[in-house]
């Protein structure tokens, strides 16, 4: 795979930089960590209940909702920090006084997780390393006085996970980010910060936001894939998003991206993967840290493994964020969260990692709740509510399967006729269980 991606010289178009092909390492990694944290943290506001869209509920839009007069964000302000308390004021109190960054790798690396994304720069523009790019307006400068995506960095990849990136296009408040100067901002910042980040830390994967206002010719994007996929230190692993120009999402990039299951262009995601996707969300309604959020707001441990199964059985990752306080403490849920999946991939992790979707998958798995992956020779099936009745599986195979309960002992029945097999669940009980939430029948020569 690396001979094969440092061989070929991209051009600066789409069609050139389509032929590249996603590395291996992220499609068979399935499960990552997004880490939304910034000036943002310290308010940690945004309605819930009051408001019904999904964006409408990020506390980490603080700023702009600010800029656009939204009333309720106004309103909130007013009364808890007052008239003459702007958005920068804020980064002073990001602190991140308790941020330990090997305690972060280790709760990841627990959470079964492969890959973790940190956002270096969201679209208030305040960067997590010390860019020269943005004096005074970085976690050096300002606030925390620490590299805080240089720390995580290092940790992440000591912890043996893959480093990834989250960098915004644009700006809400920057003097260049304007119609009238987009040249001078994409030539004068966003391109040298972007490379300034790969260049000093070497992320695996750089997910790029923040691109709707203009098309990827106006950001010269493919100008920057060029460098980055022909002459940087990360050409040969680095995957990228499709987040590069209005008109890109869903067409370019090395993996397509969903958030809360929005989806711009159904082609090449989900039930019709033709192309690696991701979806990524937050555990609870927001991606940036928000304490109003209630037990009511977050998903429950068990929705988010059947989450991740459903998003796996259709071709795609599951990028699962968490949002730190801004003292730099992940939210006991969370961790509870993410310590859950963990414990249940640990048992299950092989019908997860590494796996393909399986080609003869019926359309009904989310009502039948019994999903599908493969991977060589076996096929996974993945039950998300015990069932004792028998489960039918049509195959083509026509050797003799062995069929096995993850994390269990407990022989399993398994009847072959022809190209149906009947697989009876074994007797469990609390005593025997080999996990909560979904259970995994694995089908030896199936294929």
């Amino acid at each position: 795979m690396a001979t094969q991606l440092s061989a070929q010289n991209y051009q600066a178009n789409w069609q050139s930089i389509d032929q590249r092909v996603t590395p291996s390492w992220w499609s068979d990694a399935k499960f990552g960590i997004f880490i939304h944290w910034g000036p943002y943290s310290v308010p940690a506001y945004a309605p819930i209940d009051e408001v019904d869209g999904v964006y409408e509920k990020y506390a980490e839009h603080y700023e702009n909702r600010l800029l656009t007069k939204n009333k309720l964000f106004t309103d909130y302000h007013r009364k808890i920090y007052g008239d003459n308390f702007t958005y920068q004021d804020f980064a002073p109190l990001f602190r991140a006084e308790n941020f330990d960054p090997t305690s972060w790798a280790s709760l990841f690396k627990r959470a079964g997780a492969k890959y973790v994304v940190l956002t270096s720069k969201h679209h208030d523009g305040f960067c997590l390393w010390p860019s020269k790019y943005s004096p005074k307006w970085n976690s050096v400068d300002i606030g925390a006085h620490r590299d805080l995506a240089g720390e995580l960095s290092t940790a992440v990849k000591k912890a043996g996970l893959e480093m990834g990136f989250y960098y915004s296009l644009l700006e809400w408040n920057h003097p260049l980010y304007t119609k009238e100067t987009i040249n001078n901002w994409v030539d004068e910042h966003m391109i040298p910060q972007m490379k300034e980040l790969v260049t000093a830390y070497k992320p695996a994967i750089i997910f790029s936001d923040g691109e709707w206002d203009y098309p990827s010719d106006t950001l010269k994007s493919t100008s920057f894939l060029t460098w980055l996929y022909n002459e940087s230190p990360v050409k040969e692993k680095v995957v990228v998003n499709d987040r590069w120009g209005k008109e890109t999402r869903s067409k370019h990039g090395d993996y397509y991206t969903t958030e809360y299951d929005l989806v711009h262009d159904k082609e090449g995601i989900g039930e019709q993967a033709s192309h690696p996707w991701e979806e990524s969300r937050g555990i609870g309604t927001s991606y940036g840290y928000n304490r109003f959020e209630t037990t009511a707001h977050y998903f429950s441990s068990k929705q988010l493994i059947d989450l991740l199964i459903d998003k796996v059985s259709n071709g795609g990752n599951l990028l699962l964020n968490v949002g730190p306080k801004a003292d730099g403490m992940i939210p006991v849920i969370m961790q509870e969260r993410l310590l859950a999946i963990g414990k249940w991939l640990d048992v299950n992790g092989d019908a997860i990692y590494g796996t393909q979707v399986w080609e003869d998958k019926p359309a009904t798995m989310k009502e039948d709740q019994i999903y599908y992956t493969k991977k060589g020779d076996a096929l996974y099936v993945i039950c998300t509510a015990w069932t004792d009745k028998p489960i039918t599986v049509s195959t083509n195979s026509a050797k003799k399967v062995k069929v096995s309960l993850l994390g269990s002992s407990i022989d399993v029945k398994v009847e072959q006729l022809q190209d149906k097999l009947t697989i009876t669940p074994p007797q469990i009980h609390p005593g025997n269980m080999p996990c909560e939430h979904a259970w995994v029948y694995k089908v030896e020569n199936a294929m």
